[in-house]
């Protein structure tokens, strides 16, 4: 019988291939694009500021979303959207209605998705590649696209290589960079789920290298045309009317509800109705993976993001402070923080602990590596469960925005004035499997503002891991500690696990899971 299976197997992935690649037409972003609106109101800032950028930032959900709802809206020539996930629930389905609005202008949209989460939406998606103004690409496609998962597993080297990057770029000019893919529980919609994340909101000369990075990927070896993957729809015009009405019914649905007043009620929303959006200039620039990154050898880093971040880093003389929720450290990432510690610079690591992270086996990666850090000097919180309680109490919206989950944020500031905010994580698989991007700003009234308060607060919303000297001959022991009503208490065990739970973990490090992590 499983002789048969495997046959099956064998012949269902063998029967579908990728598509040749020749015949896709190649495109770019648009270079003269200052004439539009978003150009001209862009335009007064950058003559008082050659050379620089603008940004800002989008800490909570209802910002980051009436951002991308604003450059749907604001756009007059091109959309060009990159995300690894973009589920079809309310805010996917606001933001894709505010996108085919913009086709229906005449504005160009260049949609590029990763494949791995499009699970049965490929009707959905060659109907959005049917309008004439929209052309849907997929990143490193499964060529079945009914036997996906016996794809998986007859080429899983290849289609473990995932396109990580998240970006939305309105006619060149002003653009949307960071961590969040687009779903409810990233744009705090979702009463259940709620992923803490930043993005940034930028435009000026940044934007320019975003597009760069947009078109390497768009024109890369890995995406393919929807069109030359998906059956035609037997009649497009009415396929694209039918998802255009759908989409009309889904908006006007969703205006009523709480989400909806939450969105008009939004710093975002009302800076943009006022005309006062805060500006913070400085240089800005791109730190990415080459889109080739996914058909060479994990190990060759030629097309890699990582070594320009860790040369990011390495450069600062006085303070470091790394937000990573899937932090994965090897042993010659410890001793290179380490090292950094040795030679005078604070570093600070905030992770997700046990009790929010969404993905245990990062955890049981993580785990083993806090004894050498902390050994080393360096400060390690892990964010608590209590973490958003402890925020909305005190008014503060930093780092840590409306949470009822996990820590989502991947930003890294070095010396109170360099700033990177992106998808990249600081684990074995943004290193060498997934493709990355973010920016890097330097801007110290923005460093400031992201960081005011957030060390005073950082016991309030999460334990500070800490090594205990031991009874006499035995080994430092871990503990965690917080601030509980005012209050200092430390646990003698890892907080909101169970002895299960342990045994959980243990057998998770047994596996060869660390390159996957």
């Amino acid at each position: 019988m499983l002789a048969g299976m495997a046959a099956v197997t064998a012949w269902m992935t063998a029967c579908a291939s990728l598509p040749d690649p020749a015949g896709r037409a190649p495109s770019q972003a648009f270079a003269n694009t200052a004439d539009t609106r978003l150009g001209r109101a862009l335009a007064a800032g950058q003559a008082q500021h050659p050379g620089a950028s603008v940004f800002y930032p989008l800490p909570s959900g209802p910002d980051a979303f009436v951002a991308r709802l604003a450059l749907a809206r604001g756009a007059e020539r091109s959309l060009d959207l990159q995300y690894y996930i973009f589920d079809g629930d309310l805010t996917g389905k606001s933001l894709l209605a505010a996108v085919v609005a913009a086709a229906d202008r005449g504005v160009r949209v260049r949609l590029l998705l990763d494949d791995l989460h499009l699970s049965g939406q490929d009707r959905a998606l060659a109907a959005i590649d049917a309008h004439p103004n929209i052309e849907v690409r997929l990143f490193n496609p499964f060529a079945s696209r009914n036997a996906r998962w016996l794809e998986f597993a007859t080429d899983f080297r290849r289609l473990d290589r995932r396109m990580h990057n998240k970006s939305m770029t309105a006619d060149n000019q002003l653009t949307v960079v960071g961590g969040r893919n687009i779903g409810d529980g990233y744009f705090s919609a979702d009463p259940a789920t709620d992923f803490s994340d930043l993005d940034v909101l930028a435009g000026g000369p940044v934007v320019r290298e975003v597009s760069a990075v947009f078109d390497d990927y768009w024109n890369g070896p890995a995406s393919y045309p929807a069109a030359s993957l998906l059956p035609a729809p037997a009649d497009a015009q009415a396929e694209v009317d039918a998802l255009r009405q759908y989409l009309v019914e889904q908006a006007v649905q969703a205006q009523g509800g709480d989400y909806a007043k939450e969105l008009l009620a939004s710093g975002m929303a009302q800076a943009l109705e006022d005309g006062k959006l805060p500006a913070y200039w400085g240089r800005g620039t791109v730190i990415a993976d080459m889109a080739a990154k996914v058909t060479l050898p994990p190990q060759d880093n030629a097309s890699h993001a990582i070594p320009k971040l860790a040369r990011l880093l390495d450069s600062a003389q006085r303070d470091l402070a790394l937000v990573s929720p899937y932090f994965v450290p090897d042993h010659k990432s410890i001793e290179w923080l380490a090292g950094l510690a040795r030679r005078g610079v604070r570093v600070r690591i905030l992770t997700n602990s046990f009790a929010v992270t969404d993905v245990s086996a990062v955890h049981a990666g993580y785990a083993p590596s806090r004894r050498a850090l902390l050994a080393a000097g360096i400060d390690l919180y892990e964010l608590k469960p209590s973490a958003y309680a402890e925020m909305a109490r005190e008014g503060h919206r930093s780092l840590i925005s409306k949470s009822r989950a996990s820590l989502h944020a991947k930003s890294y500031m070095v010396d109170g004035h360099l700033l990177f905010v992106g998808s990249l994580n600081l684990d074995p698989r943004s290193a060498r499997l997934n493709t990355e991007m973010g920016v890097v700003l330097d801007s110290e009234a923005l460093c400031t503002l992201l960081g005011t308060g957030l060390d005073d607060k950082l016991l309030d919303i999460a334990y500070k891991v800490m090594l205990e000297p031991g009874s006499a001959g035995e080994e430092p022991r871990l503990v965690w500690v917080t601030r509980e009503n005012g209050l200092l208490r430390t646990y003698d065990s890892e907080p909101d696990m169970s002895a299960l739970q342990h045994v959980g973990q243990s057998l998770l490090r047994l596996l060869p899971l660390q390159d996957e992590l």
